[in-house]
């Protein structure tokens, strides 16, 4: 079903795909095509189950199709699917954002996260009066231009870090470091830190899978910001209320000048916010001369989603039960690995993991990622697809857990997972 549902799409969307992390060109085969999802399961247009760590990429965090989620929704769209206006769902949203993230003192919503990110960069550069910009290779930030400069996800899966299309006047703007290369952050500032307006970084690198900040990392690049009157940016569309109820700034006790936010915060819907100390975000308009504006801003309906979500997330337990989950996960797929003499790599940060084929220990930076074994990952991927539990297609991804994933999917998955590696020793 899913070749003939393929060679159908392709008729009219390149590649079959509206999006290429998608498409199985890093793992081999065609795509899954999916007709919905419940809890932790997702099922397949010829109605096969697949429990889903993929959960559409980190939004779904309290599992596909939650009763109160699809409640609320239905509510907002009975009122409407949009005004063009100011609706009172924009002001709730904003203010759980504003009061959960530490630094975040005013927010401005948008559409998604390559929205968020482009502006937040238009603002700093504004507030700054500097062009330059500072970003870690393999770390993702949307498909604009200046950010497209060794990119990871779908740009670094399939091994165009660069984008065509993208004029060399703007690429030549981006800096480029080695994310965890807190030595080569600060050469770039002692170099012509009076020429870089921002600093943007996902704090846990969750697009060339999921790696964690060394200890210092971020708190150079914030020393470095303070002292070159620099801003820096936290891209949290992937670990914001995610990783934990005040994002990756919470856990490692690090607060940006301005923070990007997706994926949770719509609750499975297109949204995107950029936010963070109200003399910067004042310069927005119409309060101030920074032009940015969008027709869907603030959706009612993908609000709604998103403040149910949220609302959820802030349940008793909710983040340490993920926590639970992720570590039983990522030590039980290490200890079947190290039975079996496969070389693996695990890291999690709250409800997201990564897993790395490599016996070059722990992964820090892209040359690491780059370094792993590619095939390890297919052969492991398409035995864990066959026995019906979807991981990312790419080995250049985070994994994800929900609210709805349990003990026994847990178990279930390990006991797939011992076959899928004696899979890949055999396969070598």
């Amino acid at each position: 079903m899913s070749r003939a549902a393929l060679d159908e799409a392709a008729r009219f969307i390149p590649g079959g795909v509206n999006s290429p992390v998608r498409s199985f060109a890093a793992v081999g085969g065609d795509p899954v095509f999916f007709t919905r999802g419940a809890g932790a399961t997702l099922y397949d247009a010829d109605g096969r189950g697949y429990l889903d760590y993929v959960g559409s990429w980190g939004p779904a965090i309290v599992g596909h199709a939650h009763p109160e989620v699809l409640r609320v929704v239905r509510m907002a769209i009975d009122a409407g699917l949009g005004f063009g206006a100011p609706h009172p769902l924009e002001t709730e949203m904003a203010h759980i954002l504003c009061t959960r993230v530490a630094s975040m003192e005013k927010v401005r919503l948008v559409s998604s996260g390559t929205e968020a990110t482009m502006s937040a960069l238009r603002l700093a550069r504004a507030a700054t009066g500097r062009d330059r910009i500072l970003k870690f290779a393999g770390c993702y930030h949307g498909h604009a231009d200046a950010l497209l400069v060794q990119a990871g996800s779908g740009a670094l899966t399939h091994g165009t870090p660069s984008s065509p299309g993208v004029p060399a006047d703007t690429a030549r703007h981006t800096e480029v470091a080695a994310y965890n290369d807190a030595e080569a952050v600060e050469r770039v500032f002692a170099e012509r830190g009076e020429q870089i307006a921002a600093v943007i970084v996902e704090p846990v690198a969750g697009n060339m899978g999921c790696i964690l900040p060394v200890p210092g990392f971020l708190e150079t690049l914030s020393a470095c910001c303070d002292a070159h009157d620099s801003v820096l940016i936290f891209d949290e569309v992937m670990t914001g209320f995610r990783v934990a109820a005040g994002g990756a700034a919470e856990m490692f006790g690090v607060h940006p000048d301005l923070t990007v936010l997706g994926k949770v915060i719509g609750g499975g819907l297109p949204v995107g916010a950029f936010g963070g100390r109200a003399g910067l975000m004042e310069r927005l308009a119409p309060a101030g001369p920074v032009y940015q504006a969008g027709t869907l801003s603030g959706n009612p309906v993908a609000m709604a989603a998103g403040i149910a979500t949220l609302c959820l997330t802030g349940e008793d337990g909710f983040y340490a039960q993920l926590e639970h989950l992720a570590e039983r996960l990522t030590s039980g797929l290490q200890e079947r690995a190290d039975a079996c003499g496969v070389a693996l790599e695990t890291a999690r940060a709250g409800g997201m993991f990564g897993l790395f084929f490599t016996d070059r220990g722990p992964v820090r930076n892209l040359a690491d990622v780059e370094a792993c074994r590619a095939q390890d990952y297919r052969v492991f991927f398409h035995a864990m697809l066959d026995a019906g539990i979807y991981f990312a297609p790419s080995p250049h991804e985070s994994g994800f857990l929900s609210a709805a994933h349990c003990d026994a999917d847990i178990d279930r998955t390990l006991d797939a997972a011992a076959d899928a590696l004696r899979a890949v020793r055999k396969a070598r």
